[in-house]
Protein backbone atom coordinates (compact mmCIF):
# COMPACT_ATOMS: atom_id res chain seq x y z
CA UNK A 1 0.00 0.00 0.00
CA UNK A 2 1.34 3.40 -1.02
CA UNK A 3 0.94 5.83 1.86
CA UNK A 4 0.43 9.55 1.56
CA UNK A 5 3.56 11.57 2.21
CA UNK A 6 1.40 13.81 4.38
CA UNK A 7 0.26 10.87 6.49
CA UNK A 8 3.84 9.78 7.11
CA UNK A 9 4.69 13.26 8.35
CA UNK A 10 1.78 13.45 10.78
CA UNK A 11 3.52 11.67 13.63
CA UNK A 12 6.72 13.71 13.24
CA UNK A 13 4.72 16.94 13.11
CA UNK A 14 2.71 16.01 16.19
CA UNK A 15 5.78 14.97 18.19
CA UNK A 16 7.64 18.14 17.21
CA UNK A 17 4.70 20.39 18.11
CA UNK A 18 4.39 18.73 21.54
CA UNK A 19 8.15 19.04 22.11
CA UNK A 20 8.22 22.76 21.31
CA UNK A 21 5.17 23.40 23.47
CA UNK A 22 6.78 21.63 26.43
CA UNK A 23 10.06 23.51 26.02
CA UNK A 24 8.45 26.93 25.80
CA UNK A 25 6.00 26.29 28.64
CA UNK A 26 3.45 28.38 26.76
CA UNK A 27 -0.22 27.78 26.04
CA UNK A 28 -2.56 28.89 23.27
CA UNK A 29 -4.27 31.31 25.64
CA UNK A 30 -0.98 32.91 26.65
CA UNK A 31 0.19 33.27 23.07
CA UNK A 32 -3.08 34.90 22.04
CA UNK A 33 -2.79 37.54 24.77
CA UNK A 34 -0.65 39.90 22.72
CA UNK A 35 -2.25 43.07 23.95
CA UNK A 36 -3.71 43.84 20.54
CA UNK A 37 -7.27 45.08 20.65
CA UNK A 38 -8.03 43.98 17.10
CA UNK A 39 -7.76 40.30 16.15
CA UNK A 40 -5.88 39.66 12.95
CA UNK A 41 -8.11 38.53 10.08
CA UNK A 42 -7.65 34.76 9.71
CA UNK A 43 -6.07 33.36 6.59
CA UNK A 44 -8.74 31.83 4.35
CA UNK A 45 -6.98 28.48 3.97
CA UNK A 46 -8.71 25.16 4.70
CA UNK A 47 -6.95 21.82 5.26
CA UNK A 48 -9.10 18.75 4.60
CA UNK A 49 -8.40 15.04 4.99
CA UNK A 50 -10.16 12.46 2.80
CA UNK A 51 -10.06 8.68 3.09
CA UNK A 52 -9.78 7.98 -0.65
CA UNK A 53 -8.13 9.27 -3.79
CA UNK A 54 -10.16 10.90 -6.59
CA UNK A 55 -10.95 8.26 -9.25
CA UNK A 56 -11.67 10.83 -11.98
CA UNK A 57 -12.29 14.51 -12.66
CA UNK A 58 -14.13 13.84 -15.92
CA UNK A 59 -17.81 14.45 -15.11
CA UNK A 60 -18.88 12.05 -17.84
CA UNK A 61 -16.78 9.20 -16.38
CA UNK A 62 -17.47 9.77 -12.67
CA UNK A 63 -19.51 7.22 -10.72
CA UNK A 64 -18.52 7.74 -7.09
CA UNK A 65 -19.18 10.25 -4.34
CA UNK A 66 -15.51 11.31 -4.06
CA UNK A 67 -15.40 12.35 -7.72
CA UNK A 68 -18.85 13.95 -7.54
CA UNK A 69 -17.83 15.98 -4.48
CA UNK A 70 -14.68 17.34 -6.08
CA UNK A 71 -16.49 18.07 -9.35
CA UNK A 72 -19.08 19.98 -7.31
CA UNK A 73 -16.28 22.12 -5.87
CA UNK A 74 -14.65 23.12 -9.15
CA UNK A 75 -17.55 23.08 -11.60
CA UNK A 76 -21.09 24.33 -11.96
CA UNK A 77 -24.00 22.63 -13.67
CA UNK A 78 -27.33 24.18 -14.53
CA UNK A 79 -28.37 23.93 -10.88
CA UNK A 80 -26.87 23.07 -7.52
CA UNK A 81 -28.04 22.50 -3.94
CA UNK A 82 -27.77 25.48 -1.59
CA UNK A 83 -27.00 25.64 2.14
CA UNK A 84 -30.49 24.30 2.92
CA UNK A 85 -30.34 21.66 0.16
CA UNK A 86 -32.82 23.53 -2.01
CA UNK A 87 -32.29 23.52 -5.77
CA UNK A 88 -30.99 26.89 -6.97
CA UNK A 89 -29.78 28.17 -10.36
CA UNK A 90 -26.05 27.92 -11.05
CA UNK A 91 -25.18 28.39 -14.74
CA UNK A 92 -28.93 28.57 -15.37
CA UNK A 93 -30.59 31.97 -15.17
CA UNK A 94 -33.75 30.97 -13.31
CA UNK A 95 -35.62 27.71 -12.77
CA UNK A 96 -36.58 25.40 -15.68
CA UNK A 97 -39.85 26.24 -17.46
CA UNK A 98 -41.93 23.15 -18.44
CA UNK A 99 -44.48 22.75 -21.19
CA UNK A 100 -48.06 21.74 -20.35
CA UNK A 101 -47.37 18.02 -19.84
CA UNK A 102 -43.93 18.55 -18.26
CA UNK A 103 -42.02 16.60 -20.88
CA UNK A 104 -40.13 19.57 -22.37
CA UNK A 105 -38.17 22.07 -20.26
CA UNK A 106 -36.69 25.35 -21.41
CA UNK A 107 -33.70 26.62 -19.44
CA UNK A 108 -32.13 30.04 -19.87
CA UNK A 109 -28.41 30.41 -19.08
CA UNK A 110 -26.45 33.24 -17.50
CA UNK A 111 -24.33 35.15 -20.01
CA UNK A 112 -21.41 35.92 -17.70
CA UNK A 113 -20.09 32.45 -16.78
CA UNK A 114 -16.66 31.45 -18.07
CA UNK A 115 -14.33 28.49 -18.22
CA UNK A 116 -10.93 28.79 -16.55
CA UNK A 117 -9.35 29.33 -20.00
CA UNK A 118 -11.62 32.33 -20.63
CA UNK A 119 -14.10 30.63 -22.96
CA UNK A 120 -17.76 31.43 -22.27
CA UNK A 121 -19.94 28.63 -20.89
CA UNK A 122 -22.78 28.16 -23.38
CA UNK A 123 -25.71 25.88 -24.06
CA UNK A 124 -23.53 24.01 -26.55
CA UNK A 125 -21.24 22.86 -23.68
CA UNK A 126 -24.16 21.09 -22.04
CA UNK A 127 -25.28 19.50 -25.30
CA UNK A 128 -21.75 18.22 -25.96
CA UNK A 129 -21.31 16.77 -22.45
CA UNK A 130 -24.69 15.03 -22.38
CA UNK A 131 -24.18 13.56 -25.84
CA UNK A 132 -20.71 12.41 -24.88
CA UNK A 133 -22.10 10.74 -21.74
CA UNK A 134 -24.67 8.70 -23.66
CA UNK A 135 -22.41 7.84 -26.62
CA UNK A 136 -21.52 4.09 -26.41
CA UNK A 137 -18.01 4.97 -27.66
CA UNK A 138 -17.38 6.93 -24.47
CA UNK A 139 -18.31 3.98 -22.24
CA UNK A 140 -19.51 6.26 -19.47
CA UNK A 141 -20.29 4.11 -16.42
CA UNK A 142 -23.11 6.43 -15.38
CA UNK A 143 -24.46 8.09 -18.53
CA UNK A 144 -26.74 5.31 -19.81
CA UNK A 145 -27.84 4.32 -16.31
CA UNK A 146 -28.81 7.88 -15.45
CA UNK A 147 -30.41 8.91 -18.73
CA UNK A 148 -32.06 5.80 -20.14
CA UNK A 149 -35.86 5.86 -20.09
CA UNK A 150 -35.72 9.46 -18.87
CA UNK A 151 -34.11 11.70 -21.51
CA UNK A 152 -35.64 11.32 -24.97
CA UNK A 153 -33.81 8.80 -27.20
CA UNK A 154 -31.21 7.99 -24.52
CA UNK A 155 -32.10 4.28 -24.46
CA UNK A 156 -31.95 3.98 -28.24
CA UNK A 157 -28.59 5.79 -28.38
CA UNK A 158 -27.08 3.65 -25.62
CA UNK A 159 -28.16 0.55 -27.56
CA UNK A 160 -26.58 1.81 -30.77
CA UNK A 161 -29.91 2.35 -32.57
CA UNK A 162 -29.69 6.14 -32.81
CA UNK A 163 -26.96 8.78 -32.94
CA UNK A 164 -25.86 10.80 -29.87
CA UNK A 165 -26.93 13.95 -31.74
CA UNK A 166 -30.54 12.74 -31.44
CA UNK A 167 -30.52 12.96 -27.62
CA UNK A 168 -33.32 15.06 -26.18
CA UNK A 169 -31.22 18.13 -25.49
CA UNK A 170 -30.94 21.07 -27.87
CA UNK A 171 -29.21 24.45 -27.86
CA UNK A 172 -31.96 26.77 -29.07
CA UNK A 173 -29.31 29.50 -29.07
CA UNK A 174 -26.05 30.12 -27.19
CA UNK A 175 -27.85 30.72 -23.91
CA UNK A 176 -31.04 28.68 -24.18
CA UNK A 177 -31.38 24.93 -23.63
CA UNK A 178 -34.33 22.71 -24.38
CA UNK A 179 -34.52 19.32 -22.64
CA UNK A 180 -37.04 16.73 -23.82
CA UNK A 181 -38.02 13.84 -21.57
CA UNK A 182 -39.52 10.44 -22.32
CA UNK A 183 -42.14 11.08 -19.63
CA UNK A 184 -42.71 13.54 -16.79
CA UNK A 185 -40.20 13.15 -13.95
CA UNK A 186 -41.64 14.27 -10.60
CA UNK A 187 -38.09 14.79 -9.34
CA UNK A 188 -36.74 16.65 -12.42
CA UNK A 189 -35.31 19.66 -10.58
CA UNK A 190 -33.38 17.46 -8.14
CA UNK A 191 -32.34 15.15 -10.99
CA UNK A 192 -30.83 17.98 -13.04
CA UNK A 193 -28.42 19.03 -10.26
CA UNK A 194 -26.42 15.84 -10.68
CA UNK A 195 -22.74 16.09 -11.67
CA UNK A 196 -23.16 13.93 -14.79
CA UNK A 197 -25.08 16.86 -16.28
CA UNK A 198 -22.22 19.34 -15.91
CA UNK A 199 -21.03 21.07 -19.11
CA UNK A 200 -17.78 20.38 -20.97
CA UNK A 201 -15.95 22.62 -23.46
CA UNK A 202 -15.97 20.59 -26.68
CA UNK A 203 -12.99 22.37 -28.24
CA UNK A 204 -10.87 21.80 -25.16
CA UNK A 205 -11.93 18.18 -24.52
CA UNK A 206 -11.24 17.18 -28.10
CA UNK A 207 -7.90 19.00 -28.16
CA UNK A 208 -6.73 17.01 -25.12
CA UNK A 209 -7.75 13.62 -26.49
CA UNK A 210 -6.76 10.77 -24.17
CA UNK A 211 -5.03 13.23 -21.84
CA UNK A 212 -8.30 14.94 -20.92
CA UNK A 213 -8.77 15.00 -17.12
CA UNK A 214 -5.62 12.97 -16.48
CA UNK A 215 -4.48 15.61 -13.95
CA UNK A 216 -5.22 19.16 -12.80
CA UNK A 217 -3.54 20.73 -15.84
CA UNK A 218 -5.80 18.89 -18.27
CA UNK A 219 -9.23 19.96 -17.03
CA UNK A 220 -11.21 23.19 -17.32
CA UNK A 221 -13.18 24.67 -14.43
CA UNK A 222 -16.22 26.93 -14.17
CA UNK A 223 -17.10 26.54 -10.50
CA UNK A 224 -16.32 28.19 -7.16
CA UNK A 225 -12.75 26.82 -7.18
CA UNK A 226 -10.13 25.66 -9.64
CA UNK A 227 -7.84 22.69 -9.12
CA UNK A 228 -4.25 23.89 -9.07
CA UNK A 229 -2.63 20.61 -8.06
CA UNK A 230 -3.67 16.99 -8.67
CA UNK A 231 -1.51 14.26 -10.16
CA UNK A 232 -4.39 12.05 -11.26
CA UNK A 233 -6.25 9.06 -9.77
CA UNK A 234 -3.21 7.87 -7.81
CA UNK A 235 -2.63 11.29 -6.26
CA UNK A 236 -2.86 11.41 -2.47
CA UNK A 237 -2.89 15.20 -2.23
CA UNK A 238 -4.48 17.99 -4.24
CA UNK A 239 -5.14 21.71 -3.96
CA UNK A 240 -8.04 23.98 -4.90
CA UNK A 241 -7.90 27.76 -5.26
CA UNK A 242 -10.67 30.32 -5.36
CA UNK A 243 -11.92 30.99 -8.88
CA UNK A 244 -11.99 34.79 -9.09
CA UNK A 245 -13.88 34.54 -12.40
CA UNK A 246 -16.73 32.54 -10.86
CA UNK A 247 -20.08 34.25 -11.32
CA UNK A 248 -20.70 34.17 -7.55
CA UNK A 249 -17.09 34.76 -6.45
CA UNK A 250 -18.18 37.51 -4.04
CA UNK A 251 -19.77 34.85 -1.81
CA UNK A 252 -16.69 32.58 -1.78
CA UNK A 253 -14.34 33.36 1.12
CA UNK A 254 -11.78 30.54 0.97
CA UNK A 255 -8.62 31.26 -1.00
CA UNK A 256 -7.01 27.81 -0.81
CA UNK A 257 -8.12 24.29 0.10
CA UNK A 258 -5.46 21.64 0.69
CA UNK A 259 -6.54 17.98 0.55
CA UNK A 260 -4.57 14.96 1.74
CA UNK A 261 -5.54 11.30 1.87
CA UNK A 262 -5.46 9.64 5.29
CA UNK A 263 -6.84 6.10 5.51
CA UNK A 264 -6.00 5.69 9.19
CA UNK A 265 -8.70 7.26 11.44
CA UNK A 266 -6.29 7.66 14.37
CA UNK A 267 -3.75 9.45 12.16
CA UNK A 268 -6.57 11.72 11.00
CA UNK A 269 -7.54 12.53 14.59
CA UNK A 270 -3.88 13.16 15.46
CA UNK A 271 -3.56 15.56 12.55
CA UNK A 272 -6.70 17.36 13.68
CA UNK A 273 -5.34 17.71 17.24
CA UNK A 274 -2.03 18.98 15.89
CA UNK A 275 -3.81 21.67 13.89
CA UNK A 276 -2.68 20.13 10.61
CA UNK A 277 -6.25 19.33 9.52
CA UNK A 278 -9.44 21.39 9.83
CA UNK A 279 -11.83 18.67 8.61
CA UNK A 280 -11.29 14.92 8.96
CA UNK A 281 -12.67 12.07 6.88
CA UNK A 282 -15.73 10.24 8.18
CA UNK A 283 -14.64 8.51 11.37
CA UNK A 284 -16.04 5.11 12.29
CA UNK A 285 -14.12 3.93 15.31
CA UNK A 286 -15.64 4.02 18.79
CA UNK A 287 -12.31 4.65 20.51
CA UNK A 288 -11.84 7.85 18.53
CA UNK A 289 -15.40 9.13 18.43
CA UNK A 290 -15.94 8.61 22.18
CA UNK A 291 -13.07 11.01 22.91
CA UNK A 292 -14.98 13.83 21.25
CA UNK A 293 -18.49 13.27 22.60
CA UNK A 294 -19.75 16.64 23.78
CA UNK A 295 -17.07 18.50 21.85
CA UNK A 296 -18.16 21.27 19.48
CA UNK A 297 -15.64 19.86 16.99
CA UNK A 298 -17.65 16.65 16.52
CA UNK A 299 -20.27 16.95 13.76
CA UNK A 300 -22.73 14.05 13.55
CA UNK A 301 -25.62 13.34 11.20
CA UNK A 302 -27.37 10.38 9.59
CA UNK A 303 -26.97 10.25 5.83
CA UNK A 304 -29.19 8.42 3.32
CA UNK A 305 -26.40 6.04 2.32
CA UNK A 306 -27.01 2.31 2.70
CA UNK A 307 -24.25 -0.31 2.70
CA UNK A 308 -24.69 -3.92 1.66
CA UNK A 309 -22.96 -7.05 0.44
CA UNK A 310 -23.33 -7.54 -3.29
CA UNK A 311 -23.46 -11.16 -4.45
CA UNK A 312 -22.24 -11.87 -7.97
CA UNK A 313 -24.50 -14.45 -9.57
CA UNK A 314 -21.88 -15.26 -12.17
CA UNK A 315 -20.59 -17.51 -9.42
CA UNK A 316 -22.81 -20.65 -9.63
CA UNK A 317 -22.91 -20.92 -5.84
CA UNK A 318 -24.24 -17.37 -5.49
CA UNK A 319 -26.76 -18.03 -8.24
CA UNK A 320 -28.39 -20.29 -5.65
CA UNK A 321 -31.07 -18.40 -3.70
CA UNK A 322 -30.61 -20.54 -0.57
CA UNK A 323 -26.89 -19.74 -0.42
CA UNK A 324 -27.65 -16.01 -0.77
CA UNK A 325 -30.29 -16.18 1.96
CA UNK A 326 -27.84 -17.98 4.23
CA UNK A 327 -25.19 -15.30 3.76
CA UNK A 328 -27.66 -12.44 4.25
CA UNK A 329 -29.21 -13.88 7.42
CA UNK A 330 -26.00 -15.01 9.14
CA UNK A 331 -24.42 -11.59 9.82
CA UNK A 332 -25.16 -10.00 13.18
CA UNK A 333 -25.87 -6.49 11.92
CA UNK A 334 -26.61 -5.12 15.39
CA UNK A 335 -23.18 -6.21 16.59
CA UNK A 336 -21.67 -4.65 13.47
CA UNK A 337 -23.14 -1.21 14.14
CA UNK A 338 -22.75 -1.37 17.93
CA UNK A 339 -19.33 -2.94 18.34
CA UNK A 340 -17.43 -2.50 15.08
CA UNK A 341 -18.66 0.77 13.58
CA UNK A 342 -19.88 2.21 16.90
CA UNK A 343 -20.50 5.54 15.20
CA UNK A 344 -24.27 5.96 15.33
CA UNK A 345 -24.98 3.98 12.14
CA UNK A 346 -28.25 2.02 12.15
CA UNK A 347 -29.05 -1.53 11.09
CA UNK A 348 -30.48 -1.58 7.56
CA UNK A 349 -33.00 -4.29 6.70
CA UNK A 350 -33.94 -2.44 3.53
CA UNK A 351 -32.73 -0.83 0.30
CA UNK A 352 -34.33 2.65 0.30
CA UNK A 353 -32.83 4.75 3.09
CA UNK A 354 -34.86 5.84 6.09
CA UNK A 355 -35.75 9.55 6.44
CA UNK A 356 -34.88 10.21 2.80
CA UNK A 357 -38.15 10.73 0.93
CA UNK A 358 -41.75 11.13 2.03
CA UNK A 359 -45.19 11.13 0.45
CA UNK A 360 -48.18 12.80 2.11
CA UNK A 361 -46.09 13.24 5.23
CA UNK A 362 -45.07 9.57 5.41
CA UNK A 363 -41.51 8.36 5.04
CA UNK A 364 -41.00 5.63 2.41
CA UNK A 365 -39.96 3.28 5.20
CA UNK A 366 -43.06 3.93 7.33
CA UNK A 367 -45.24 1.66 5.21
CA UNK A 368 -42.43 -0.77 4.34
CA UNK A 369 -41.43 -3.89 6.19
CA UNK A 370 -38.00 -4.92 7.36
CA UNK A 371 -36.34 -7.72 5.42
CA UNK A 372 -33.53 -10.22 5.95
CA UNK A 373 -33.26 -9.57 9.68
CA UNK A 374 -30.44 -11.53 11.30
CA UNK A 375 -31.48 -15.12 12.00
CA UNK A 376 -28.55 -17.50 12.36
CA UNK A 377 -30.69 -20.61 12.79
CA UNK A 378 -32.54 -19.95 9.54
CA UNK A 379 -29.25 -19.07 7.88
CA UNK A 380 -27.87 -22.51 8.68
CA UNK A 381 -31.01 -24.19 7.35
CA UNK A 382 -30.67 -22.30 4.07
CA UNK A 383 -26.95 -23.11 4.01
CA UNK A 384 -27.41 -26.87 4.35
CA UNK A 385 -30.13 -26.84 1.73
CA UNK A 386 -28.05 -24.75 -0.67
CA UNK A 387 -24.95 -26.92 -0.32
CA UNK A 388 -27.06 -30.03 -0.94
CA UNK A 389 -28.51 -28.50 -4.09
CA UNK A 390 -25.00 -27.65 -5.31
CA UNK A 391 -23.65 -31.09 -4.34
CA UNK A 392 -20.91 -29.49 -2.22
CA UNK A 393 -19.71 -29.69 1.35
CA UNK A 394 -17.82 -26.39 1.39
CA UNK A 395 -17.35 -23.17 -0.58
CA UNK A 396 -14.43 -20.81 -1.08
CA UNK A 397 -15.63 -17.24 -1.75
CA UNK A 398 -13.63 -14.13 -2.70
CA UNK A 399 -14.58 -10.91 -0.95
CA UNK A 400 -13.54 -7.49 -2.30
CA UNK A 401 -13.33 -4.70 0.27
CA UNK A 402 -11.41 -1.44 0.62
CA UNK A 403 -8.01 -0.66 2.09
CA UNK A 404 -8.99 1.83 4.80
CA UNK A 405 -8.63 0.80 8.43
CA UNK A 406 -12.38 1.06 9.04
CA UNK A 407 -13.16 -1.05 5.99
CA UNK A 408 -10.68 -3.70 7.07
CA UNK A 409 -12.29 -3.95 10.51
CA UNK A 410 -15.76 -4.26 8.96
CA UNK A 411 -14.62 -6.85 6.44
CA UNK A 412 -12.86 -8.92 9.11
CA UNK A 413 -16.05 -8.93 11.20
CA UNK A 414 -18.16 -10.13 8.25
CA UNK A 415 -15.63 -12.83 7.41
CA UNK A 416 -15.72 -14.02 11.01
CA UNK A 417 -19.53 -14.04 11.07
CA UNK A 418 -19.84 -16.00 7.85
CA UNK A 419 -17.15 -18.55 8.70
CA UNK A 420 -18.48 -19.02 12.23
CA UNK A 421 -22.15 -19.36 11.30
CA UNK A 422 -21.90 -21.20 7.96
CA UNK A 423 -19.75 -24.35 8.40
CA UNK A 424 -17.64 -25.02 5.32
CA UNK A 425 -17.45 -21.47 3.94
CA UNK A 426 -14.04 -19.89 3.42
CA UNK A 427 -13.89 -16.12 2.83
CA UNK A 428 -10.82 -14.73 1.07
CA UNK A 429 -10.65 -10.96 1.60
CA UNK A 430 -8.98 -8.66 -0.91
CA UNK A 431 -8.49 -5.13 0.48
CA UNK A 432 -7.99 -2.76 -2.43
CA UNK A 433 -7.95 1.04 -3.04
CA UNK A 434 -11.31 2.68 -3.73
CA UNK A 435 -10.70 3.16 -7.46
CA UNK A 436 -9.72 -0.52 -7.81
CA UNK A 437 -12.84 -1.59 -5.93
CA UNK A 438 -14.96 0.41 -8.38
CA UNK A 439 -13.20 -1.19 -11.32
CA UNK A 440 -13.61 -4.70 -9.90
CA UNK A 441 -17.31 -4.00 -9.33
CA UNK A 442 -17.83 -2.64 -12.85
CA UNK A 443 -16.14 -5.70 -14.38
CA UNK A 444 -17.86 -8.12 -11.96
CA UNK A 445 -14.51 -9.46 -10.81
CA UNK A 446 -15.67 -10.52 -7.36
CA UNK A 447 -17.89 -13.01 -5.54
CA UNK A 448 -18.90 -10.86 -2.56
CA UNK A 449 -18.29 -7.12 -2.57
CA UNK A 450 -18.83 -4.52 0.13
CA UNK A 451 -20.75 -1.79 -1.67
CA UNK A 452 -23.00 1.09 -0.83
CA UNK A 453 -25.25 3.60 -2.48
CA UNK A 454 -25.84 7.26 -1.86
CA UNK A 455 -28.84 8.74 -3.71
CA UNK A 456 -28.42 10.83 -6.85
CA UNK A 457 -31.76 12.63 -6.64
CA UNK A 458 -34.58 13.00 -4.13
CA UNK A 459 -36.76 9.99 -4.97
CA UNK A 460 -36.82 6.28 -3.98
CA UNK A 461 -36.25 5.34 -7.62
CA UNK A 462 -32.60 6.33 -7.21
CA UNK A 463 -32.21 3.21 -5.02
CA UNK A 464 -34.66 0.90 -6.76
CA UNK A 465 -33.74 1.06 -10.44
CA UNK A 466 -30.29 -0.26 -9.53
CA UNK A 467 -31.73 -3.77 -9.47
CA UNK A 468 -33.44 -3.89 -12.86
CA UNK A 469 -31.85 -6.59 -14.99
CA UNK A 470 -30.73 -4.00 -17.56
CA UNK A 471 -29.36 -1.53 -15.00
CA UNK A 472 -25.95 -0.13 -15.89
CA UNK A 473 -25.06 -0.03 -12.19
CA UNK A 474 -26.17 -3.45 -10.96
CA UNK A 475 -23.09 -5.56 -11.85
CA UNK A 476 -24.45 -8.75 -10.24
CA UNK A 477 -26.22 -10.62 -13.08
CA UNK A 478 -29.41 -10.55 -11.00
CA UNK A 479 -32.60 -11.03 -13.00
CA UNK A 480 -36.21 -11.13 -11.83
CA UNK A 481 -38.93 -10.28 -14.40
CA UNK A 482 -41.34 -9.28 -11.61
CA UNK A 483 -38.87 -6.69 -10.33
CA UNK A 484 -38.29 -5.41 -13.87
CA UNK A 485 -42.02 -5.04 -14.43
CA UNK A 486 -42.64 -3.18 -11.16
CA UNK A 487 -39.76 -0.76 -11.70
CA UNK A 488 -40.90 -0.14 -15.26
CA UNK A 489 -44.48 0.51 -14.10
CA UNK A 490 -43.26 2.93 -11.42
CA UNK A 491 -41.29 4.83 -14.02
CA UNK A 492 -43.98 4.91 -16.68
CA UNK A 493 -47.73 4.43 -16.30
CA UNK A 494 -47.64 5.06 -12.54
CA UNK A 495 -45.45 8.19 -12.81
CA UNK A 496 -48.46 10.46 -12.23
CA UNK A 497 -50.01 8.20 -9.56
CA UNK A 498 -47.74 8.70 -6.55
CA UNK A 499 -49.45 6.33 -4.13
CA UNK A 500 -49.53 3.45 -6.60
CA UNK A 501 -46.00 4.27 -7.72
CA UNK A 502 -44.61 3.98 -4.20
CA UNK A 503 -46.50 0.73 -3.64
CA UNK A 504 -44.93 -0.72 -6.78
CA UNK A 505 -41.44 0.25 -5.58
CA UNK A 506 -42.11 -1.19 -2.13
CA UNK A 507 -43.31 -4.44 -3.69
CA UNK A 508 -40.14 -4.59 -5.78
CA UNK A 509 -37.99 -4.04 -2.69
CA UNK A 510 -39.75 -6.94 -0.95
CA UNK A 511 -39.06 -9.31 -3.85
CA UNK A 512 -35.40 -8.30 -4.14
CA UNK A 513 -34.75 -8.86 -0.44
CA UNK A 514 -37.25 -11.26 1.09
CA UNK A 515 -37.85 -13.51 -1.93
CA UNK A 516 -34.47 -13.38 -3.67
CA UNK A 517 -31.90 -12.12 -1.14
CA UNK A 518 -30.19 -10.56 -4.14
CA UNK A 519 -28.12 -8.40 -1.79
CA UNK A 520 -27.47 -8.44 1.96
CA UNK A 521 -28.22 -4.97 3.39
CA UNK A 522 -26.11 -4.15 6.44
CA UNK A 523 -26.40 -0.58 7.73
CA UNK A 524 -27.38 3.01 7.04
CA UNK A 525 -24.38 5.16 7.75
CA UNK A 526 -24.03 7.85 10.38
CA UNK A 527 -21.41 10.47 9.64
CA UNK A 528 -18.95 11.59 12.31
CA UNK A 529 -16.57 14.36 11.30
CA UNK A 530 -14.18 16.53 13.24
CA UNK A 531 -14.48 20.12 12.06
CA UNK A 532 -12.44 22.88 13.70
CA UNK A 533 -14.60 25.54 15.43
CA UNK A 534 -12.98 28.21 13.26
CA UNK A 535 -14.59 26.62 10.19
CA UNK A 536 -18.05 28.06 9.55
CA UNK A 537 -20.41 27.20 6.69
CA UNK A 538 -19.74 23.52 6.04
CA UNK A 539 -22.74 22.12 4.12
CA UNK A 540 -23.46 18.43 3.55
CA UNK A 541 -25.91 17.13 0.94
CA UNK A 542 -28.32 14.17 0.80
CA UNK A 543 -27.82 13.58 -2.95
CA UNK A 544 -24.97 13.79 -5.46
CA UNK A 545 -21.91 15.47 -3.96
CA UNK A 546 -21.18 14.68 -0.33
CA UNK A 547 -20.62 18.29 0.68
CA UNK A 548 -19.96 21.84 -0.53
CA UNK A 549 -17.10 24.07 0.59
CA UNK A 550 -17.96 27.29 -1.24
CA UNK A 551 -19.80 28.81 1.74
CA UNK A 552 -17.04 28.13 4.27
CA UNK A 553 -15.33 31.00 6.04
CA UNK A 554 -12.38 30.74 8.43
CA UNK A 555 -12.98 32.70 11.64
CA UNK A 556 -11.03 33.43 14.82
CA UNK A 557 -13.13 31.02 16.87
CA UNK A 558 -11.20 28.49 18.93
Amino acid sequence: MKNSKFSLLLVLTLVLSLFLSACSGSSDKKNNNSGSKTAKAPEQVLNVLESAEIPTMDSVMAQDVMSFTMLNAVNDGLYRLDQNNNVIPAVADGMPVPNADKTVYTIKLKKDTKWSNGDPVTAHDFVFAWQRAIDPKTASPYGPYYMEDKIKNATEIANGKMKPSELGIKAVDDYTLEVTLVKPLPYFESYITFQLFYPEDQKYVESQGKDYAKDAAHVLYNGPFTMTKWDGPQGTEWTLAKNDNYWDAKDVSLKTINFNVSKDPQASANAFEAGQADITPKLAQKAIISQYQGSKSLVQYMEPTVWWLKMNEKNPALKNSDIRHAIALSIDKQALVDNVLANGSKVADYIVAKDFTSLNGKDFREDSNKFLQTDKKKAQEYWKKGLAELGKKDLSISYVGQDTDTAKLTDAFIKDQLEKNLPGIKINIESVPFSVRLDREDKQQYDLLMGGWGPDYQDPMTFMDLWASDSQQQHMSYVNPKVDALIKQAGNELAAKPDERWKALQDAEKIILEDDAAIAPLYQRSVNLLIAPKVKGFVHHPVGADYSLQWIKITNDK
